[in-house]
């Protein structure tokens, strides 16, 4: 019976424990280029036996926040890179989160003063991080008006992935990517019907609404190796004001098209994104989505996320309901989480008033179980 401690394999990746590092979006990385605060803070954390790192825009169209890195340019792969290379130097392993995020956005954010893009032109009871240019501090804003995609501008956003994707493995040395397909951005606004209300090819039908997530991971996955490919989703969660009138049969045809790519492995975040685990309004049955994965040949490792302890987390992995299970916040306060968790240590508390924006205070500065 394996333990939440035992190595486990994710596609080409041996990693040594079952513990995963959930993307957390911290808003330091001015100019879209991670620095050395940015190094700093994932090898503190590269005990985990896998890093996943913050979303990170596939474009200046994919960006929504402010200050989160990006993939597209020449100093952000160099800053990705000093980042990788401290990881590797401290024994961990890193994959990056590639991200559109569709109309969770702002004209401020966007090229040339734009309007976001969406499947339909509706916008998300929702907000965004931006800097204001005068006072140079961070505050939170709702999300512009976004304009709908034409057909004919989706095979642009796939090559997009695509070149991010290449530029993370083969530039700034990461050992895989996770396709973010969950939380409300544009696959998963492809995916659901309180964003996707679209009449052609990529709308009404569950296969013509999952049709760009799958274009997407089957060019990433033929670009870098499927080996290294893995995919985040979120099949009920109300973030970024997202809904899907039918969740479950939509994101068991998902599953079942993604067993026949042979990824590393598949991310499901249940429940509500930071939220509760169960929701009466929407249910879901994770163990169906995994038999209906598995059932299709589906061989990557399954991870879950969403409000898992260590009690819950061994659980989960000893009864094989997951394989790994990642961490999101845990990891904030507790870089040493891994440790802390295995030898059941007591676990720090974060300071929320630092997640987003700033300096090394509340990023950097949190000390290990031995330290403290």
């Amino acid at each position: 019976m394996p333990t939440l401690f035992d190595p486990v394999k994710a596609g080409s990746l041996e990693l040594p424990n079952r513990i995963a590092m959930a993307p957390l979006t911290r808003n330091r990385s001015p100019e879209a280029i991670p620095n050395e605060l940015t190094a700093t803070y994932y090898a503190q954390r590269a005990s985990a036996g896998l890093l996943i790192s913050e979303a990170t825009a596939i474009s200046q169209q994919g960006q929504g926040y402010a200050d989160v890195p990006g993939l597209y340019g020449t100093e952000q792969l160099e800053g990705w890179k000093r980042v990788t290379d401290a990881v590797h130097e401290a024994g961990g392993r890193i994959v990056t989160q590639l991200w559109h995020v569709g109309r969770i956005s702002h004209e401020s954010l966007q090229p040339d003063g734009q309007a976001p893009v969406a499947p339909s032109a509706i916008a998300a009871k929702s907000k965004t991080y931006l800097i204001d240019a005068e006072t140079g501090k961070g505050h939170f804003a709702p999300t512009a008006q976004p304009r709908a995609l034409d057909a004919g501008e989706l095979p642009g956003i796939v090559h997009n992935f695509v070149v991010a994707a290449r530029n993370a493995v083969q530039t700034a040395g990461f050992d895989g990517v996770e396709i973010h397909g969950a939380n409300g951005y544009l696959l998963d606004q492809f995916l659901k019907t309180g964003a996707n209300q679209r009449a052609d090819a990529y709308g009404g039908s569950i296969e013509n609404r999952a049709r760009l997530l799958l274009e997407v991971t089957r060019a990433v996955a033929d670009a870098i190796g499927a080996d290294r490919t893995g995919i985040r989703l979120s099949p009920v969660t109300p973030a970024n004001d997202i809904s899907e009138d039918d969740p479950q049969p939509l994101f068991e045809h998902v599953v079942r098209e993604l067993a026949t790519l042979d990824l590393a492995y598949v991310h499901i975040i249940e429940g509500a994104t930071g939220g509760p685990r169960e929701l009466p309004d929407r249910p879901f049955d994770y163990a169906a989505l995994k038999a209906a994965y598995r059932d299709a040949g589906g061989q990557g490792a399954w991870m879950v996320n969403n409000g898992y302890g260590r009690a819950s987390a061994m659980e989960a992995v000893a009864n094989g309901q997951a394989d790994i299970v990642a961490f999101g916040r845990a990891f904030i306060p507790n870089p040493d989480l891994v440790h802390r968790l295995q030898e059941d240590l007591p676990l720090a508390t974060g300071d929320q008033s630092t997640y987003y924006g700033g300096g090394a205070e509340g990023y950097t500065d949190y000390p290990s179980y031995a330290e403290k």
